[in-house]
């Protein structure tokens, strides 16, 4: 099998697929590593690097998609890497599939296996691809948030630890997955005044365990919501339904009653937002303004951070290639339900029901597909 790691192209994302470590066990495994020039430039990744470990370095993305069987990325593609796939490729990347349908189209039309690292799913159903790149964002929203709340950058001009005799900044995190667990971390050790809404009760009593009087925790409905949104500094957004978009928890409405200068990180933009007033921006330009308050949703925050992104991802990702590059992926995903449910697309057809409810196409079951 040939695996192929092009250089990413979406704004600003310095990540690359593989690192030359993961590179060299793929080798060994007895994978052909093709890898764009300057791909790993921006992980601090020179390409005699990748050459070092028996990679070969091709100059054009072309040539990388061209040549593999198997394209390992970060980001779904792009349209103008829509052309670039060929029929029947493999591709093991991100792709929240639920917000690009025409990404999903192109998928079905080329009969590619995509393979979604956000949906990979262990039995007591925590995500241990996205898993890393979460801990990276959740850390980085709340730094990122405090950073803004400065007045000289359009924020209210408040700092999350207070000082003596001034209240402390106030973060309200919806979510208590693993975004939101890396969020209240740093929210906690900055001193901030800090609330955590969850759904499930189990998540809640967990953090009341680790973070105890540190934190308050509340059942999420629509009242705690809007109370603890109101009087937030900063709101961050940490929802997640895999593989669906997320629900619009916080409305316009609610978002125009927030005081000026508010801060909005929703790291779920990713999924659509669990914000309404949310849409996705880039690194270049990483926010906007409703009604006062700042937005920042920017959905490849981890690509900031590229050297440590970038590791972290490879180290989660690179058991499942080896899989694939050892079994074929047919066997592999037979022989392997977890990865078996990161399978978003097979020959053809949508193979995972939140992504096609998300699509409003119809699912076709992967064991239906590749026989059992």
């Amino acid at each position: 099998m040939i695996v192929g790691v092009p250089k990413e192209i979406k704004s600003q994302e310095y990540r690359v697929g593989l690192v030359p470590a993961g590179a060299r066990h793929l080798i060994q495994s007895g994978a052909q590593v093709v890898v764009q020039a300057g791909a790993g430039i921006g992980s601090g990744i020179e390409d005699a690097e990748f050459e070092a470990v028996g990679a070969t370095v091709l100059k054009s993305a072309e040539e990388v998609w061209k040549t593999s069987d198997m394209i390992i990325k970060v980001k779904e593609p792009l349209v103008k890497e829509y052309d670039l796939m060929k029929k029947g490729q493999i591709l093991y990347t991100y792709l929240h599939l639920a917000v690009v349908p025409d990404l999903a189209k192109v998928f079905i039309e080329k009969k590619i296996t995509s393979i979604a690292y956000e949906t990979i799913q262990l039995p007591n159903h925590s995500l241990p691809l996205l898993k890393p790149m979460s801990e990276v964002a959740g850390k980085m929203a709340v730094q990122i948030g405090s950073a803004y709340l400065q007045k000289e950058n359009g924020g209210k001009g408040v700092l999350l630890g207070g000082v003596p005799g001034v209240r402390r900044g106030r973060v309200t995190i919806i979510g208590a997955g693993v975004v939101g667990m890396n969020a209240c971390k740093i929210a906690v050790g900055m001193g901030a005044d800090v609330t955590v809404i969850d759904v499930n009760l189990d998540r809640l009593e967990y953090f009341d365990d680790i973070f105890g009087n540190k934190i308050q925790t509340l059942k999420s409905h629509s009242q705690n919501i809007e109370e603890s949104v109101l009087r937030a500094d900063l709101l961050i957004g940490a929802v997640l339904i895999p593989g669906a978009k997320a629900p619009k928890l916080v409305t316009k409405n609610l978002v125009s009653k927030m005081s000026p200068g508010s801060v909005i990180v929703d790291v779920a933009v990713d999924q659509g937002g669990c914000v309404e007033t949310c849409k996705p921006t880039t690194h270049d330009d990483p926010t906007f303004l409703v009604d006062g308050v700042i937005h920042y949703c920017v959905a490849n925050m981890p690509g900031a951070v590229a050297m440590s992104s970038t590791i972290a991802l490879t180290n989660a990702t690179l058991a499942y290639a080896k899989k694939i590059v050892e079994q074929g992926v047919d066997k592999a995903i037979r022989s392997d339900v977890d990865l078996a449910k990161g399978v978003n697309t097979y020959n053809g057809f949508v193979t995972h029901r939140a992504v096609a409810d998300a699509l409003n196409e119809p699912y076709h079951s992967l064991e239906a597909q590749i026989g059992s």
